[in-house]
């Protein structure tokens, strides 16, 4: 008996030694990369409480019932510098806004951290795709999206003219009257992304109401990921039957449209000679990825990654645009003006992108109000940043596995030493002249590997829509006298909206 009980002690004892020794060369290893390249701590901490961090808790509930998170975020940099760090309920975080440091994660040393912590808050709504996954299955995804954003793709502007003309349709054109752009604008690119995605628009401005109940629901279901996020571990706790059902009225109204691309590409295989002329036509993305991938869920994955860029970042970027433009008179004058030589017609693709004041308008208002404002990623293996180290904050700082990698776009948009000593204020000439040049200090679609494939697509359709209603209305004058305050989902928009009057040119 006693020998079975001295074999078993000698067992636990062998590994918990094989254990410490691990931990021991761990640390060493890690003593010495850190050593090698001269990192120092980060100085500053924004929790006092060493083990939770519960104490910055109040603040950020206070911050979110305000609606000023983002506003406390910019007070916690000018408090704390430019880099510092957190304890959150279940990790450590480092908290940047140094240029350098985020194209160290996003660029230079981009094996090293990765989005995968992400896939189990975003999988119930948005799947596995080109938004939460990491490696091959994420480099697979971009291979498949990426060769649907062709230049033909882009520069077609014809269901751009259509979906306005159904827009200039509802809008009122009297000064009297005041209506809330962002609504329409979410409505517009609604019908935009599913006509791109899905060769057809759901038709969201031509009814009275915006779809049945798809909206409401893929508004609330982000809501889901958000809190999902924020819990950590604990998140096994979280239940919230309406977000369950939103999400599965999401993913209900995509999958039709998966199953109408499959049974394209099926037909267009059994009748080779009619390829040729398909080639011809418009693309769809959705048949487009059928004609990939046999997967039909994993093509719904990548459906439902790409509707969220396509709908809600491009809409929320035009209705900040807006309630800008609407406050400033003599910048939709400029406008006006700039777009005149087209005498009332839609520009074409060419001219589009020669009208540079437009460009400095939605430049401006992406680093105002960046519609994804904040990011993090997670190292996968220890790793460092360039900055943050010391007291001085200018040292490396040594970065363990597992450590997430916040960085803040809104603050770094508004850093003065960047953009000058209005940066707080809507000035789009500040982009003239290529005298503003902040690189890796502006980054309104992320950087290196992972930038935005859509990109283009989306500044060439918020363009035109810029362009079409300047010709349409001669006067853009707010109706709401509250300061911008914002609505921070996964994206950012205006919790307000964006109520004006239009008076017809």
């Amino acid at each position: 008996m006693y020998l079975g009980l001295y074999q078993k002690l000698f067992a636990t004892a062998a590994v918990l030694g094989v254990f410490a020794c691990v931990l021991a060369r761990r640390y060493l290893a890690r003593r010495r990369l850190a050593r090698d390249h001269g990192c120092q701590p980060v100085a500053r901490c924004l929790s006092k409480d060493p083990f939770l961090g519960l104490d910055t808790i109040p603040m950020s509930i206070r911050a979110s019932k305000q609606h000023k998170i983002l506003e406390q975020n910019c007070k916690n940099y000018a408090l704390y510098g430019n880099t510092f760090k957190v304890k959150e309920l279940h990790r450590s975080a480092i908290l940047t806004i140094e240029p350098e440091n985020i194209k160290t994660i996003l660029s230079l040393k981009f094996g090293d951290y990765g989005i995968g912590h992400r896939l189990e808050a975003f999988r119930p709504l948005l799947g596995e795709g080109i938004f939460d996954t990491d490696g091959h299955h994420w480099a697979a995804s971009r291979s498949l999206i990426r060769p649907s954003f062709t230049h033909r793709q882009v520069a077609d502007l014809t269901t751009l003219e259509h979906l306005i003309q159904d827009l200039f349709a509802l809008l009122p054109r009297d000064p009297t009257t005041v209506v809330d752009l962002q609504d329409f604008f979410f409505r517009y690119t609604i019908d935009s992304a599913t006509e791109f995605l899905f060769g057809q628009s759901v038709g969201t401005l031509k009814k009275s109401r915006s779809g049945p109940n798809f909206a409401e629901a893929f508004h609330y279901a982000q809501r889901g990921i958000i809190v999902r996020g924020m819990l950590g571990p604990l998140k096994a706790f979280y239940r919230d039957p309406k977000v369950d059902e939103c999400n599965r009225i999401c993913r209900d109204f995509v999958q039709p449209f998966v199953d109408d691309a499959f049974h394209a590409v099926e037909a267009s295989n059994a009748n080779k000679g009619r390829q040729a002329e398909m080639d011809r036509e418009k693309r769809i993305f959705s048949h487009e990825l059928a004609s990939r991938t046999s997967d039909r869920r994993r093509v719904l994955n990548e459906l439902m990654n790409v509707l969220l860029a396509g709908r809600d970042t491009t809409a929320s970027l035009l209705s900040n645009l807006f309630f800008m433009l609407a406050r400033n008179p003599a910048i939709w004058d400029k406008l006006r003006s700039e777009t005149a030589f087209l005498q009332g017609r839609a520009p074409s693709y060419e001219e589009l992108r020669n009208l540079k004041y437009v460009e400095y308008c939605v430049k401006e208002s992406l680093r105002l109000h960046p519609v994804v404002p904040r990011n993090e990623r997670e190292a996968l293996r220890d790793t460092m940043l360039p900055l943050g180290g010391g007291k001085n904050g200018l040292s490396p700082v040594f970065v363990p596995k597992g450590t997430l990698v916040a960085y803040n776009v809104y603050a770094m948009h508004r850093r003065i030493d960047l953009y000058g000593p209005d940066a707080e204020e809507f000035r789009p000439e500040r982009w003239e002249n290529h005298k503003l040049r902040p690189r890796w200090g502006y980054l309104p679609f992320n950087g290196g590997p992972r930038i935005c494939v859509g990109q283009r697509y989306a500044l060439t359709e918020v363009s035109y829509v810029v362009v079409r209603m300047a010709q349409e209305f001669r006067i853009l004058e707010s109706r709401d006298v509250r300061p911008w305050e914002e609505l921070l989902t996964l994206t950012l928009s205006s919790r307000n909206g964006t109520k004006v009057s239009l008076t017809a040119a």
